[in-house]
């Protein structure tokens, strides 16, 4: 039976990668560059057969013409590779997601979407840049929708991670499985509610997402230009509270949160922190080692990095 050895949760930011030098908080930028490479030796210590990998997408593989709340990679996948992320086909470990797609829709407990032909951007490739680096490890990547609402609910998120934790325990090979959830912490993009776009900008952004399938490159310079004008809005408060409940395995507390919760107290792209959330609830909520936290107003985040270790966890939980 697959045996879970290690949950990491990191923030990802592109902007790490395309404006590095004009970062003005450069210790704190390395203080979380740095806690990436430890969460990436960690990895490599817990020598994982497969990674599950959990991430957003920012309209780059999945645009309103078709929006599932989960999706689950079970054939090729390719990184779109915008802003120096990696780009390409990636290693799915095809034979471990397809287990899992057969469980979770056979308990009939989730109608997952799948694809055998999933396109992932930095919601994921930057975690494969950052703490896969160097591993000879393929993935499973889970896309959960966090920017298109109506958004699954936090609580509908611990129920399919409950899920596949049981599915994984079903894998009849002796595999060692790690998870990791990227995205988060607070932080708010210039984006809109497709529902009801306000300005010229939010009317471009809707029609990117509508239009970009084919040519979503056509419409990434604008879009780079709209973010990278935005205020940075990060909340460390709300970030901090996050952060203890994960260190005290008490994150399911984040299934009480609604959308509009995380919205106000964290901006929209704190709607990441699904993610963390699934990473967790897989994990059976084990006690996380936080190895950083910087909020970063140049990269808008709140930048966060936190390991669950059972190896490590109390014998008590």
């Amino acid at each position: 039976m697959a045996k879970l050895v290690l949950g990491v949760g990191a923030s990802h930011s592109t902007l790490m990668n395309t404006h590095w030098e004009e970062t003005t908080h450069k210790a704190e930028a390395e203080r979380f560059r740095d806690a990436l490479g430890a969460a990436r030796d960690r990895i490599a210590a817990a020598q994982p057969d497969v990674v599950i990998l959990l991430g957003s997408n920012h309209f780059r593989g999945f645009w309103l013409d078709l929006i599932p709340p989960f999706t689950l990679g079970v054939g090729e996948c390719n990184a779109s590779g915008e802003s120096g992320t990696p780009k390409g086909p990636q290693n799915v470990d095809v034979d471990f997601a397809r287990h899992l797609a057969d469980e979770v829709v056979g308990s009939g407990k989730f109608d997952l979407a799948f694809s055998a032909r999933l396109q992932i951007d930095h919601g994921q490739s930057h975690a494969i840049q950052y703490l896969l680096a160097g591993l000879d490890v393929p993935i499973v990547p889970l896309v959960v929708n966090v920017f298109a609402p109506p958004l699954p609910t936090f609580e509908r998120c611990e129920g399919l991670a409950l899920a596949l934790r049981d599915a994984i325990a079903s894998y009849p090979a002796d595999t060692r499985v790690a998870v990791i959830a990227s995205g988060g912490l607070s932080h708010r993009l210039p984006w809109p509610d497709w529902r009801d776009p306000h300005g010229e900008d939010e009317d471009f952004m809707v029609q990117a997402w509508l239009d970009g399938r084919q040519n979503w490159s056509d419409y990434d310079v604008r879009r780079r230009q709209i973010i990278r004008a935005a205020e940075a809005a990060i909340s460390p408060e709300f970030d901090d509270r996050i952060l203890d409940l994960f260190a005290v395995g008490k994150a399911d507390e984040l299934a009480r949160y609604t959308s509009a919760d995380i919205e106000t107290e964290a901006g929209n792209g704190a709607q990441e922190l699904r993610t963390w959330l699934m990473m967790a609830a897989i994990m059976d909520y084990i006690p996380a080692e936080r190895l950083a936290y910087e909020a970063i107003p140049e990269w808008l985040t709140g930048m966060g990095v936190v390991v669950l270790d059972p190896a490590a966890a109390p014998a008590a939980h």
